[in-house]
């Protein structure tokens, strides 16, 4: 049997306004093209049911640059019934060293966010 390989990057969503994963929720990953200065969309994906999407990346894929990932937040507190000040997070970061791992999670609610660079 056939191992998938880790991303080296991942993502956790939290809904911290009700203590539970935010499952469910579209996402995409972008590269930014430092010559044309337009984002490139690289994947796509759904939060799973304890608010995390594996296989973000592969890491050849993954090379120094900018990044961006999109969380579409406006859709997934529709889902619940609820609506939302933010229709969408973008959360900008660069990588130097493709080598390392990198998390990034999204604290949410309908009127607030934060991130971090977790490990």
């Amino acid at each position: 049997m056939a191992v998938a390989e880790v991303s080296p990057l991942t993502t956790h969503v939290l809904n911290t306004s009700d203590g539970v994963p935010g499952a469910k929720m579209a996402l995409s990953l972008h590269r930014l093209d430092s010559n044309l200065m337009v984002w490139t969309m690289m994947s796509v994906g759904t939060t799973n049911e304890d608010g995390r999407c594996p296989g973000l990346v592969t890491r050849e894929a993954f090379t120094p640059g900018m990044y961006k990932l999109r969380f579409e937040t406006g859709s997934y507190w529709e889902s619940l019934g609820h609506t939302s000040f933010y229709p969408y997070v973008e959360i900008v970061f660069t990588i130097t060293d493709p080598a390392q791992k990198f998390h990034l999670p999204l604290l949410m609610s309908r009127f607030s966010y934060s991130t971090y660079r977790g490990s």
